[in-house]
């Protein structure tokens, strides 16, 4: 029966299958639950909202008794890091540049799986992509398809750091793999690239400080400590995963689905800054940089454009000081502070600063300035950026 499962998932395309029992050890629910009570989650309320099925699938499902753990490798044709060093154009996270979302394309062949399980062993299943309350990457190394690495995220030997996961919980009960060990040895690579030092120890990620959470999950405006160290990166970040060495053994995603579209890798800044909300729609249909919205994309590309050391770019951010989004109001007075001179700040300050409303983008006005919020813009000053490399390293 197992390996009939394991067959039918390779041959519908998934790359990588192991077996679990579907319940969560009390490490990983002690783990989650610090987690949570430190803060370390952000403005992701929903983790804490779903915290109770969360921390076991068997809460979701009392029924549960074995979880089929699949892998879809995305793994990039070039070095996801290439982009960092050509600050006129965006980097987008690898499995966002994806043809179709990995969502639809791990569901439709979950979808697939699961019915076969239900039809030829008569059992009750029930499908997972990440979207649901499951925490996959503990139950994946329970199944041995890979471990989680220092970085949080799941490593595999065969992949590397470039796998989907998706999970069917069945009423079957089937025999489990072997859990896989962890291979991370005294690596440390991982942390050490981590332009925000998100992780405060190994194992450990603090997501308010993770540019990944700041450019896709977070709803409100970048804290001012960790823009500089966002650098050129729109949607998520791929420094820990693509530093891993285990990548040495990756190859590039097969699947054409899972292959990189071509608009979306290293887009030009100044495209991106003239997407209004009906081209940010057709860009993006079938990506999961569309969930992220309009106005929130703006803000990230807006923070690349003042992190670009480029005047010229500074013509494609003085426009949305017109935005109707406070959000990209005040990333664009943020972009033009880092790469004007001082005095054409000020005359553009002069006229747009007494017209502001939002208190948000009166203080981001104030700090650009160098005055005290509500006052007129009378003494502007630009910041001189660091060199990149040492953005938000604190060694």
């Amino acid at each position: 029966m197992k390996q009939s499962i394991r067959a039918r998932a390779l041959e519908l395309g998934f790359d990588a299958v192991g077996f679990a029992p579907a319940r969560a050890s009390a490490f990983t629910r002690a783990n989650f639950s610090l987690y949570l009570a430190e803060g370390r989650h952000g403005d992701m309320d929903w983790m804490a909202t779903t915290a109770h099925r969360r921390a076991d699938p068997r809460a979701m499902w009392p029924g549960a008794r074995s979880a089929v753990v699949v892998g879809l490798n995305y793994g990039p044709t070039d070095d996801p890091m290439t982009v960092l060093s050509q600050p006129g154009r965006g980097a987008i996270s690898a499995y966002a540049q994806t043809a179709r979302d990995y969502h639809d394309v791990a569901k439709k062949k979950l979808r697939q799986l699961a019915r076969w399980m239900a039809e030829t062993f008569t059992c009750e299943v029930k499908l997972f992509v990440d979207t649901a309350p499951l925490m996959e990457k503990p139950l994946a190394q329970q199944a041995g398809v890979g471990w989680q690495g220092k970085h949080s995220n799941l490593v595999s030997r065969d992949f590397g750091s470039w796998l989907f996961l998706g999970e069917v919980l069945t009423s079957l009960a089937l025999p489990p793999d072997v859990p896989e060990a962890d291979h991370c040895g005294t690596c440390r690579k991982c942390q050490d690239v981590c332009p925000t030092d998100a992780f405060p120890a190994p194992y450990q990620l603090d997501a308010r400080r993770c540019i990944a959470y700041l450019t896709i999950e977070h709803q409100g405006h970048i804290p001012h400590e960790f823009r500089h160290a966002i650098g050129n990166r729109v949607f998520g970040c791929d420094d820990c995963l693509a530093v891993c060495p285990w990548n040495k053994f990756a190859e590039a995603a097969h699947d054409l689905h899972m292959q990189p579209r071509p608009e979306l890798n290293a887009p030009a800044l100044a495209n991106l800054a003239a997407l209004d909300d009906a081209a940010f729609r057709k860009l993006f249909a079938g990506s999961p940089v569309k969930r992220l919205g309009r106005d929130r994309l703006i803000r990230n590309v807006l923070i690349a454009i003042g992190n670009s050391r480029s005047t010229d770019l500074a013509a494609h951010a003085e426009p949305h000081l017109d935005d109707a989004s406070p959000l990209v109001r005040a990333a664009a007075v943020w972009a033009l502070a880092q790469l004007l001179p001082a005095p054409r700040l000020a005359a553009i300050a002069a006229q747009r600063q007494p017209q502001e409303t939002d208190n948000d983008v009166q203080a981001e006005w104030a700090l650009a300035c160098n005055a005290q919020v509500g006052e007129d813009c009378r003494e502007p000053v630009t910041n001189v950026l660091e060199d990149a490399s040492d953005h938000g390293r604190h060694r």
